[in-house]
């Protein structure tokens, strides 16, 4: 009788290890959710100075290492925006603007689906919940039977 506990035990500990697992993954899409919003600030940052500075305007421009320089915009007409994969491109100010909002629509979407996989995950989550308690109540029924059981023998 004490092996089919014992066998229980091993099982209750399997859905726990994957209950476990599910709360890794879903806090690694979070991450990634964080990750991608922050990407989103940063673009309506430079959707906002694209906007705002005109030609002739001073900035600072970083060059690394927490350093910047002044320097003096000669065209607003001139801004190149990185298109994704290594590549770029030189855009009027208007294009520009049209091609960072692209940019925030693709991370809209892509967010739009890691909501829906923590969903997944919450679901699943709760699914194996509900099993472990299932087995944890068998377990205890068994238990009881068993101390009858004994019981009655005495």
């Amino acid at each position: 009788m004490s092996l089919g506990g014992g066998g229980g035990d091993s099982q209750l500990q399997q859905v726990a290890q994957e209950i476990e697992q599910i709360e890794e993954e879903k806090q690694a899409v979070e991450n990634e959710i964080q990750s991608l919003r922050n990407q989103k600030t940063e673009i309506d940052e430079a959707i906002e100075a694209i906007e705002t500075l005109e030609s002739g305007s001073t900035v600072q421009v970083p060059v690394g290492g927490d350093a910047y320089v002044r320097a003096e915009i000669a065209d607003i007409d001139e801004v190149v925006v990185s298109l994704g994969g290594g590549y770029a491109a030189e855009r009027d100010q208007d294009g520009s603007i049209d091609t960072l909002e692209t940019k925030k629509d693709t991370l809209d979407d892509r967010i739009d689906e890691l909501q829906s996989t923590i969903a997944e995950l919450e679901s699943e989550s709760e699914q194996l919940e509900q099993q472990a308690q299932q087995m944890q109540q068998q377990q205890m029924q068994q238990m009881m039977q068993q101390q009858q059981q004994q019981g009655d023998d005495e």
